[in-house]
């Protein structure tokens, strides 16, 4: 009886690829775990101290669903350093999750086209069904660039958004300056909106982050703090764009999340000041290992940020090479879990030294079986 309560719209999203992970890592004794996307440092211990301050001061309180001022203000400030423009607006959420289910509520109507990019972000395609929009994905395989002319021929007359994310998860490529020029001012042309998860933003390795809201100004932008200052589990991000459109999902915002919880805010402000270069280089570092030790025997596209990489499987199918994975206690993601194509493995290495150290002894053996 209660399958038939079930609406159709909770069948449109699929995380079970990433919840199979989690209940694995718990199940093997000692695991090589390359699969979570999660920082692996401790949150700054500025941020644990401004929040437990807000909590002994009573902060626990719910707050104006854009998020207390001190902490817009801050934002603010930064956005309008970087960009300059007069209507950009910012609003805090929970989660960068939160922000991109905001903004396909808050923008697609349903019967709508979204175009997206495969691979992508697990939760892309269901956001967008929530909404009643149609996902559109556009395969950027072999090399993972931004492939401008399939994007042009895919719009359509009912196409309302694109959606992009750069560095990438699972891919870790960043598209180029000229690359992004092209897609925001395509983007403009076509009057689309256009919608950049910029969560990764702060791990960009080889070139300096590029947003196409330099471009566009139109562009909707959402970043956030978990994976800079590993504050995954708090629930604190923010979206920025025209103010239009943030007073928009401000007010979607106070129907459903309502805020974002007001400690983690305060621990919000607090990040801001703390100095993640030594992090951000760290992950250089250990992104440069992998690739030296693995690069001879797995095809992998040039991860300039985030923390992945994305091999091309060297036999088999994504879920015999992750048996055999996991039959080593090692356990990546398939491809499949972020692609309509099975071709492919995600690696993480927000792990530490001894972690990434078994995991490539142990992918060197699997390449070479």
């Amino acid at each position: 009886m209660t399958r038939e309560w079930i609406a159709e719209r909770s069948a449109k999203f699929d995380s079970s690829g990433i919840r199979r992970m989690f209940q694995l890592a718990r199940q093997v004794k000692d695991p090589v775990n390359l699969s979570i996307g999660q920082p692996d440092f401790p949150v700054p211990a500025a941020v644990k101290r401004a929040m437990i301050e807000a909590i002994e001061a009573d902060r626990n309180g719910y707050t104006l669903t854009e998020g207390i001022p001190p902490l817009r203000d801050k934002l603010q400030a930064e956005i309008d350093r970087q960009f300059g423009q007069a209507d950009r607006k910012v609003m805090v959420c929970s989660g960068t999750s939160g922000g991109l289910t905001l903004a396909s509520l808050g923008l697609v109507n349903p019967g709508e086209e979204v175009i997206y990019f495969d691979p992508y972000f697990v939760m892309y395609p269901g956001a967008v069904a929530l909404a009643g929009g149609k996902p559109v994905p556009i395969s950027t395989y072999p090399d993972f660039r931004l492939p401008i002319e399939k994007v042009a021929a895919a719009i359509t007359p009912r196409t309302k958004m694109i959606l992009l994310n750069s560095p990438g998860n699972p891919t870790g490529v960043c598209y180029s300056r000229e690359e992004l020029r092209q897609i925001a001012e395509l983007a403009a042309e076509h009057k689309l909106c256009l919608v950049s998860d910029e969560i990764y933003s702060r791990f960009s390795f080889d070139e300096p982050h590029c947003s196409p809201a330099e471009f566009n100004p139109q562009t909707v932008v959402v970043d956030g703090f978990s994976k800079p200052y590993a504050m995954t589990g708090l629930r604190s991000a923010y979206v920025h764009g025209p103010a239009e459109v943030i007073d928009a999902l401000a007010q979607l915002q106070q129907l459903t999340f309502v805020n974002a919880p007001q400690p983690v805010q305060w621990g919000s402000i607090a990040a801001m000041d703390v100095d993640i270069q030594p992090l951000v280089n760290e992950y250089r570092r250990r992104r440069d290992f992998l690739l030296a030790e693995l690069q001879r025997d797995y095809e992998i596209p040039h991860p300039g940020g985030a923390f992945y990489l994305f091999p091309k499987l060297p036999w088999g199918t994504g879920e015999e090479f992750f048996q055999a994975a996991l039959a080593e206690s090692l356990l990546v993601i398939p491809g499949t879990v972020f692609s309509e194509r099975d071709s492919h493995f995600r690696i993480s290495y927000a792990a530490d030294e001894r972690t990434l150290q078994r995991g490539v002894e142990i992918l060197k053996r699997l390449a070479r079986r």
